[in-house]
């Protein structure tokens, strides 16, 4: 027995173990970064993600004020709440980043993704698929005899419900682009 009374090889938990049970848990964020537009910012933020190992699941970038030469960079990244608070931390001192919003625990928001699809079919498959687009509000930016390109912004989840919608009917590609996002009311 050791002075406090734990015997040698248990597996009870250690006084220093301070982290919640709930840390292991892998959440998806979107951080919307305030950055001065010049060249590189873009480069030493993206820098700082790869160079630790952090992911990122989409990203964005915009000029949002052209005369104080500010841009917003929304990046999802995914990770347990202490690397989600660990990058946050490590983008706000870097000195080109202004402010970092993290949009999912700052209130409800807005966020949208932009998706290219190409569908390819034959027949009356090309009539349901104009027929499925026209519902969820797809556009069709290119058509040939064999195949449309459609264009769609929405949720993830109405991107991949009309994918899966449409590949029963034909060939389906999915592109995807960055997420953006904004909070509601502010």
């Amino acid at each position: 027995m050791s002075p406090l009374n734990i015997e040698k090889g248990s597996t009870s938990h250690s006084a220093y173990d301070l982290r919640s049970h709930l840390s292991d848990v892998i959440e998806s964020h979107t951080l919307a970064i305030l950055v001065d537009n010049e060249a590189g910012v873009l480069a030493r933020v993206i820098g700082l993600f790869s160079g630790r190992g952090y992911n990122i699941d989409s990203l964005t970038v915009a000029e949002v004020d052209h005369e104080g030469h500010l841009s917003r960079i929304n990046i999802v990244t995914s990770g347990t709440p202490q690397i989600i608070h660990q990058i946050k931390m490590q983008l706000e001192r870097m000195v080109p980043v202004h402010e970092v919003y993290d949009l999912t625990v700052a209130g409800p928001h807005v966020s949208r993704e932009l998706a290219l699809i190409k569908f390819k079919g034959k027949g009356d498959h090309r009539v349901e698929a104009l027929r499925i687009a026209e519902i969820f509000r797809a556009n069709v930016v290119d058509s040939t005899l064999e195949s449309f390109i459609f264009e769609m912004t929405g949720t993830p989840e109405k991107i991949d419900a009309f994918s899966d919608l449409m590949r029963p009917l034909g060939s389906v590609r999915v592109s995807r682009t960055g997420v953006a996002a904004m909070l509601r009311g502010a």
